[in-house]
């Protein structure tokens, strides 16, 4: 492989991971503007307001460009440096070190249980109990700081625990558990116990 190839093949892996992790970052910002309160077309109104800021944002930079077109020289100067850095191959000490880390990273395996128990206690002789209630009990036990009613959601239902969309306590309708499907028989096989809030961290 000659110096020019290898060259240009870091600059097209670097320019594809950066545009990647670019969309990457602006999907995650406009998704997180999702109102997880609300339903409907209002929960998602502000997403629709960041993706048109974007749009606006890009038409701007176009009209500028179009004005100084020696700004689309710095332009690309940037993103050909920032994909020559994105584009540069792991050391060998870095994939020598990823495996040995990689078991001491792993997240212990939930136990399913005592997440149903936790939620049955937050929920108390309610039918059912929101999530946004459930997160606040967390963070109230020092545990889910800085997490959101998504992650909850996203969490529990990796755990095989019915979330619904519009549930009704004190007549607000949100993001839920009902008590029907928590006291439904386990998808998964129960597991040693251990204290309800450490295990829906």
């Amino acid at each position: 492989m000659t110096r020019l190839t290898s060259t240009a093949g870091r600059l097209a892996d670097g320019s594809s991971a950066l545009a990647r992790r670019l969309s990457a970052r602006l999907a995650d910002w406009v998704a997180r503007a999702r109102r997880d309160d609300l339903t409907g077309w209002r929960a998602a109104l502000g997403c629709w307001l960041r993706l048109a800021l974007l749009i606006f944002g890009l038409y701007l930079l176009w009209r500028l460009v179009r004005a100084v077109p020696v700004l689309l020289w710095l332009l690309s100067a940037g993103w050909i440096a920032a994909a020559w850095r994105a584009g540069r191959a792991p050391s060998p000490e870095a994939s020598d070190e990823t495996p040995s880390e990689a078991p001491e990273e792993a997240a212990p395996t939930p136990d399913v249980e005592a997440v149903r128990r936790l939620l049955l206690d937050v929920m108390g002789d309610a039918p059912a109990v929101h999530l946004r209630t459930v997160l606040a009990h967390l963070q109230k036990q020092g545990q889910w700081e800085g997490r959101k009613v998504t992650d909850l959601r996203v969490h529990l239902q990796r755990l095989d625990i019915p979330v619904s969309r519009s549930v009704k306590v004190a007549g607000t309708p949100t993001l839920g558990v009902r008590r029907r499907d928590l006291e439904a028989p386990s998808p998964a096989e129960p597991q040693e116990a251990s204290p309800a809030p450490s295990t829906a961290a």
